[in-house]
């Protein structure tokens, strides 16, 4: 259904500093850039991240209540990439740790220019 999502910055080299060493953590590399937009994805065919400096020429700026969630195959791969994402000069917004019921593990941080993500996984909630 999501072909991709778009963050915006202000600082598109920095940034793509920043996502080019945290999407590979997923094996996701640059599919298409321009000096505006550079969007990361596995392959080409699956969904991507990507980061816009925005096209009305104003500033980027955060949405309050959006959020990314870029899904897992274990709580390992969350705790590195949450980890990874701090390391590269992101913020916490929550620890990696179990939320809720059902088995949702997560991790939340905030790239360079302030967007929240999540990283998450599904555990056996036995």
């Amino acid at each position: 259904m999501i072909g991709y999502v778009t963050l915006g910055s202000n600082d598109i080299p920095k940034a793509a500093e920043f996502y080019d060493a945290l999407l590979a953590l997923q094996g996701a590399t640059r599919i298409i850039e321009d000096e505006h937009f550079i969007a990361w994805s596995p392959d080409p065919k699956s969904p991507a991240v990507s980061i816009i400096k925005p096209f009305d020429g104003n500033e980027a700026s955060v949405g309050n209540g959006t959020m990314v969630a870029l899904i897992f195959k274990g709580t390992e791969q969350v705790d590195a990439f949450h980890a990874k994402a701090l390391e590269l000069g992101g913020t916490d917004e929550g620890a990696p740790g179990p939320r809720g019921s059902g088995g949702f593990y997560a991790a939340y941080f905030r790239d360079l220019d302030g967007n929240k993500l999540c990283a998450f996984c599904f555990t056996d909630a036995s």
